[in-house]
């Protein structure tokens, strides 16, 4: 499988982006796909992933809702009241599905995107 994620912008403090993650390749449906994210000398860290069920940092939940469109290949993740720490450019990752354990751990994805950049100002 391959990721091509894209929908980063400039947004206002307490606005909304919606990124999409668009996976070419057989099987879409039995990947597990995560979302990271990594500001300027910060390391990758995770934002949400989704396999039968959704998981997400602490420090997006109730803001940012993570979905699947099996039909279209994509996940999409929505992301509302965005705050300048936010700002980063988002990843999208993809392993095989064979459990949900360790989803925040970027080395278990062995699929990347190229990233998409999302700066929100204050």
């Amino acid at each position: 499988v391959q990721l091509q994620a894209s929908g980063g912008g400039l947004v206002q403090s307490g606005g909304s982006l919606r990124l999409s993650c668009t996976a070419s390749g057989r099987n879409f449906g039995t990947y597990v796909i995560g979302w990271f994210r990594q500001a300027p000398g910060t390391d990758r860290e995770f934002v949400a992933a989704i396999t039968w069920t959704v998981h997400y940092a602490d420090s997006v939940k109730d803001r940012f809702t993570i979905s699947r469109d099996i039909a279209k290949s994509t996940v999409y993740l929505q992301m509302n009241s965005l705050k300048p720490e936010d700002t980063a450019r988002y990843f999208c990752a993809a392993r095989p599905f064979l459990g949900s354990d360790n989803l925040e751990v970027r080395s278990t994805y062995n699929v990347w995107g190229q990233g998409t950049l999302v700066t929100v100002s204050s």
